[in-house]
C-alpha cells in the first residue's frame, strides 16, 4: 500500500457528539455566539490530523432529512428529538471551518453522511489508499477491512476507537460484513427501527454466527424454537425493513475525485480571521502545529514551518545600529514582569532593508532611551519595564504594532507578534507569550529574533496607513503609544503594602470563615464542607426541602447569585452563613494573593493590560488591582494595608465624578440632563424630582436609588425586566419608569436608539476620540447574538469614552508633573481613579495639578468634575 492515506469524516454525527460533549454554557463568544458544537469538532479535527497524517480529507454532510429511507420507512428516526435552536447555526459555523481549511465538504440529495462516506470508500479502491473514517455511527463498521479503520467515538469526541476488523470481531464476535445483518436483527432505537421483542444483542449475535448470515437465518427461520423463534417470525418484516435500511449504499453519484480532496496549505490569513472571530485562540496555536506540507504527492503533517527570512542578517554591534536610518524596527529578546526585566538581545531593520542581530550592551540600552533615535516596536511596555530597571527610560518610540493592531480590531482574542504577523501578514513565526514577550532563550537561533523584526518592519508599512484611513491614527498617536512609557513607569514604581497588615487580615478571614463553618454546621445538625456544591445540594433541596434553583448538568446550581436570591426569598439561616463564608473566603483568597507578590521593598507591581477590554478600558493582573472591593467594610480594610511607601508624605486618589453619566449629557445633548449637571445640585436627586415630580427636598432615598439604578442602567442597555430585578419591582413598574424618564429626557431616548442604528449600518460604534467598537452581530438572525451586540452597541462609545478620557488625563498628569519639576508620581488607575504618591511638600500644588489636568481632558457640554483625597493609605485617601 502506498503512503496515501484518506480521511472521511461524517459532519452531522460528530458536530452533534460535540455539542453535547461539551457545555454549551461555557463555550460562546463575547457576541454570544454559541461555538460548543464547533469547538469540539475542531479540536477533533485537529487530533486527528495531527495522529493519523492524512494525505487526503473529505467531510460529509446531510443534505436534507429526505432520504430514501424516510421514504421506505416513515418512521425512520421520528423519535428523534428536534436539534436544540444553539446547533443549527454551528454546523455552519463548522463548514466555515472546514473552507478556510480548503478541505472537501460533500453531500447529496437524498441520501445520509454515512452512504457518501460508504461510497467515496468504494471511490478509493483500486487507489492504493488507506482510509479512516471518523463517525459515531455503528453503521459504518460494516466497511471495516483491512484496508479501512473506523475511529469511533467512546466518550465525547476525543476518546476514539479503532474499530478494525480485529476490534469488530473482539466487541461482537461477528466480522464487518456480518455487523448490517446482525443490526437489523437488533434494530436501533436511536433511528426508530423496531427490533424483535425479547431478542438482544446476545441472540441476535448468535443467530448471525450460527445461520453465517441474515439470509441464511430466514431460509431456516422456521428451525428457531421457543418464544424467541416465534418472536422472530412475527417480526420477519420488520427485520427486512431494518436490514433495507442499515445497508450503506455505496454507489450515490458523486462528482468527485477522491485523489483531487489532498490536504493542502491553508491561508493563514483567512483562518487567523475565523479563528479571532470565533475566538479560538488555543485551537489556532494546535493549528499551526499540524500544517500539511505537500498534497497528492505523498505529503505529510509537519510541526509549524520554521521562519522564513526575506532579507540576510548578520550578528553586528552598537555602532551597526546607530548607523541605520530611521525608522528602526526592533525585536527585544528578554524577560520582564513585577516592576523590572532584562533585556538579553535585540534585532533591528532599517530603512535599508539590512538586518542586525546585536548582543545588548550599556550602548545598545543608551541607543533605546534615546529620543533621537526613531524606533518601531512590538508590545513596548515590557522593554520600557526592563530599560526603566537599567536607569534608563524608553524614548523615540514611533509606532507599536500591538497597539496598532489592537486599535484596529480591538475584538482579536491575541496581540502576540506571532498572532498578528500571522492575521495581518500570513506569515508565521515563532511562538510569543500572550504579552508579547518573545520566548527565545539565549541559545535561540538569532534568525528568529531577525525574522521579528522584519515582521515589525512588515506589519507598520501595513498598518499605519490602514488606520490613517479610518480616522485613528490620533488615537494611536496621541493616546495609546505616548501612554506606553507612562505605565511603564507606574509598573516599575509599583505601591507600598503593609504586609504584617495583610498577614493579619488573612488570619482574621480564616477565623471569620470557621465561625460561619461552625454555625452552618450547627444548624444541619451535621458536618459537612461548605465548598462543595454536591454536598449544598443534598442539603439545601433534598435535606432542607429548599425551593429548587436553575437546573444545571450536576443538579441545581450553588452560585453565589442563586443561593443571594434564595436568601433573598426565603431568609434561610443557613443561606446566611453560606454566603458569610464565601465571603470571606474570597477576601481571603485576594490577600493571600498579595501577600508573596511584595518584593524585597515591601511594593507590589501590578501589569497594566492596554490590549484586553474592547472598549479600550485598562485592566490590571498579577495582581489584579481592580478587583478589590470598595464598598465593602472588609474590602476597605484591604485597601488600608496599600500604603505610602518611605520618601513620600501620603497618596492622593483623584477620579471622575459620575463621568459616564456626563459623557450621556453631552453625547446626547439632552437640555434637561444637562441642566441637571449645570445646577450644581446631587445629579439623580435633581433628575429624580423631575421625573416623579415632586420638589427636590421631597425626593427620598427609594427615589434616588431608582434613578439612580436607570440612569446607569441606560447606558449598558437595561431592559425593564433588567431594572425590575436591579430594583425588586415588577417589570411593569420598571418600564413605567423607564417610560417617565424618557418622556422628561427624551434627547437620551433618541440618542439611545441613533447609536443602535448608525452601528447597524457602519458595523461599529465609535467613541469621541474614534476607538472603533465592531459589532457584526447587530444584522444577526439570532436574537440572542443581535440583543447581546444592540446592548454593546448602547455601551461602547460611553465606556469607551470614558475609558479615553482617563487615559488621556493620565498623559496630561504626568506631562505637568515633568514640567513643573514635581517629584509626586502615579502609582495606579484603577477605572475612573487614579492613585499618586505624594511627595513631601508637594501636597497642595499636586492637588491643583491633577484637579486640572484631569478637568481639562475632554471638552464636554457639561463640566468634568474631579474628587480628590488625601491619606496614608490607599482607604484614608478615598473620598
Amino acid at each position: 500500500m502506498s503512503d496515501l492515506r484518506l480521511l472521511l469524516l461524517d459532519g452531522h454525527s460528530m458536530a452533534y457528539r460535540a455539542f453535547y460533549a461539551l457545555p454549551v454554557d461555557n463555550f460562546s463568544t463575547t457576541t454570544g455566539q454559541p461555538t460548543n458544537a464547533v469547538y469540539g469538532f475542531t479540536s477533533m479535527l485537529i487530533n486527528v490530523l495531527r495522529d493519523e497524517k492524512p494525505t487526503h480529507v473529505i467531510v460529509a454532510f446531510d443534505i436534507s432529512k429526505a432520504t430514501f429511507r424516510l421514504q421506505a420507512f416513515p418512521e425512520y428516526k421520528a423519535t428523534r428529538a428536534k436539534s436544540p435552536p444553539e446547533f443549527a447555526p454551528q454546523v455552519d459555523l463548522i463548514r466555515e471551518v472546514l473552507d478556510a481549511l480548503d478541505i472537501t465538504v460533500v453531500g447529496a440529495e437524498g441520501y445520509e453522511a454515512d452512504d457518501v462516506i460508504a461510497t467515496l470508500v468504494r471511490k478509493s479502491d483500486g487507489l492504493g489508499m488507506s482510509v479512516d473514517i471518523v463517525t459515531g455511527d455503528r453503521d459504518s463498521f460494516q466497511l471495516v477491512d483491512d484496508r479501512v479503520t473506523v475511529l469511533y467515538p467512546r466518550k465525547g469526541v476525543s476518546d476514539l476507537a479503532r474499530m478494525t476488523p480485529a476490534a469488530v470481531v473482539e466487541k461482537y464476535d461477528l466480522t464487518p460484513q456480518q455487523y448490517p445483518d446482525f443490526a437489523a436483527l437488533r434494530g436501533d432505537p436511536s433511528d426508530n427501527l423496531p427490533g424483535i421483542p425479547g431478542v438482544g444483542e446476545k441472540t441476535a449475535a448468535k443467530w448471525i454466527r450460527e445461520y453465517g448470515s441474515l439470509a441464511g437465518l430466514v431460509d431456516h427461520v422456521d428451525e428457531v424454537g421457543g418464544k424467541v423463534g416465534d418472536a422472530l417470525r412475527v417480526g420477519l418484516a420488520q427485520v427486512m425493513v431494518n436490514s433495507q435500511l442499515t445497508r450503506l449504499v455505496d454507489d450515490v453519484p458523486l462528482d468527485v475525485d477522491v485523489l483531487s480532496c489532498d490536504l493542502k496549505p491553508w491561508n493563514n490569513v483567512k483562518v487567523g480571521q475565523l479563528f479571532d472571530t470565533l475566538q479560538f485562540t488555543a485551537l489556532r496555536d494546535r493549528l499551526a502545529k499540524v500544517r500539511p506540507v505537500g498534497g497528492s504527492d505523498g505529503g505529510d503533517m509537519a510541526e509549524a514551518s520554521a521562519p522564513v527570512l526575506d532579507a540576510q542578517w548578520s550578528v553586528v554591534d552598537a555602532s551597526w545600529l546607530t548607523k541605520r536610518s530611521d525608522p528602526v524596527a526592533v525585536a527585544v529578546e528578554g524577560s520582564w514582569g513585577a516592576g523590572t526585566g532584562e533585556i538579553r538581545r535585540i534585532a533591528a531593520v532599517g530603512t535599508d532593508g539590512a538586518v542586525g542581530v546585536i548582543p545588548v550592551t550599556a550602548k545598545v540600552l543608551d541607543w533605546l532611551a534615546s529620543a533621537d533615535h526613531i524606533k518601531d516596536m512590538h508590545d513596548a511596555k515590557g522593554p520600557a519595564v526592563a530599560l526603566l530597571a537599567s536607569g534608563r527610560s524608553l524614548a523615540g518610540l514611533r509606532y507599536d504594532t500591538a497597539l496598532t493592531a489592537y486599535v484596529d480590531s480591538p475584538g482579536d482574542r491575541g496581540y502576540s507578534l506571532s498572532d498578528v504577523a500571522l492575521r495581518v501578514l500570513g506569515r508565521e513565526l515563532a511562538a510569543t507569550q500572550a504579552d508579547g514577550m518573545l520566548t527565545f532563550d539565549e541559545s535561540a537561533n538569532d534568525g528568529e529574533l531577525a525574522s521579528a523584526a522584519l515582521a515589525i518592519r512588515d506589519l507598520a508599512a501595513i498598518l499605519e496607513p490602514r488606520l490613517m484611513a479610518k480616522g485613528q491614527a490620533a488615537l494611536l498617536d496621541g493616546v495609546e503609544i505616548p501612554l506606553v512609557p507612562v505605565l511603564a513607569a507606574m509598573e516599575h514604581a509599583g505601591i507600598a503594602v503593609d504586609v504584617d497588615g495583610l498577614t493579619a487580615l488573612s488570619v482574621e478571614f480564616l477565623e471569620s470563615m470557621r465561625d460561619s463553618e461552625e454555625r452552618a454546621q450547627a444548624i444541619v445538625g451535621k458536618s459537612f464542607n461548605l465548598g462543595s456544591p454536591k454536598q449544598l445540594q443534598e442539603i439545601l433541596f433534598t435535606d432542607r426541602g429548599l425551593p429548587k434553583t436553575k437546573k444545571i448538568k450536576t443538579g441545581f446550581t450553588t452560585d453565589a447569585e442563586s443561593l443571594q436570591q434564595l436568601f433573598a426569598t426565603t431568609g434561610d439561616p443557613l443561606l446566611e452563613q453560606i454566603l458569610a463564608w464565601r465571603d470571606r473566603a474570597k477576601l481571603r483568597q485576594t490577600v493571600d494573593g498579595l501577600i508573596p507578590l511584595a518584593d524585597s521593598s515591601g511594593r507590589i507591581h501590578t501589569t497594566f493590560n492596554q490590549m484586553v477590554a474592547a472598549t479600550g478600558r485598562l485592566s490590571s493582573t498579577e495582581p489584579n488591582l481592580q478587583n478589590i472591593p470598595v464598598r465593602t467594610e472588609a474590602g476597605r480594610r484591604i485597601r488600608e494595608c496599600f500604603v505610602v511607601g518611605a520618601g513620600y508624605e501620603s497618596l492622593m486618589t483623584a477620579d471622575y465624578s459620575q463621568i459616564e453619566m456626563r459623557i450621556m449629557a453631552h453625547l446626547s445633548d439632552d437640555a434637561g440632563l444637562i441642566a441637571a449637571f449645570q445646577s450644581g445640585e446631587d445629579l439623580h436627586t435633581t433628575v429624580a424630582s423631575t421625573v416623579f415630580g415632586v420638589a427636590r427636598g421631597d425626593v427620598d432615598a427609594d427615589m434616588r436609588r431608582k434613578i439612580k439604578a436607570m440612569s446607569y442602567g441606560l447606558a449598558y442597555g437595561l431592559s425593564p425586566y433588567g431594572l425590575s430585578q436591579q430594583l425588586d419591582i415588577s417589570p411593569d413598574e420598571a418600564r413605567r419608569l423607564m417610560d417617565d424618564y424618557f418622556l422628561r429626557f427624551g434627547g437620551v431616548r433618541a440618542y439611545l436608539a441613533d447609536v443602535v442604528e448608525r452601528a447597524r449600518m457602519q458595523g461599529y460604534t465609535s467613541t469621541m476620540l474614534g476607538r472603533r467598537r465592531f459589532l457584526p452581530d447587530l444584522t444577526s438572525d439570532n436574537r440572542q447574538r443581535r440583543e447581546m451586540a444592540e446592548r454593546m452597541a448602547l455601551n461602547a462609545p460611553i465606556q469607551g469614552t470614558a475609558a479615553d478620557i482617563v487615559k488621556v488625563s493620565m498623559l496630561a498628569v504626568e506631562s505637568d508633573l515633568r514640567r513643573q519639576g514635581l517629584k509626586s508620581r502615579l502609582l495606579l488607575q484603577v477605572h475612573d481613579e487614579l492613585v499618586l504618591e505624594v511627595a513631601p511638600g508637594e501636597r497642595e500644588p499636586l492637588e491643583a495639578l491633577v484637579r486640572d489636568a484631569m478637568g481639562r481632558a475632554a471638552d464636554l457640554s457639561v463640566p468634568l468634575d474631579v474628587s480628590v483625597g488625601v491619606g496614608a493609605s490607599w482607604h484614608e485617601a478615598a473620598h
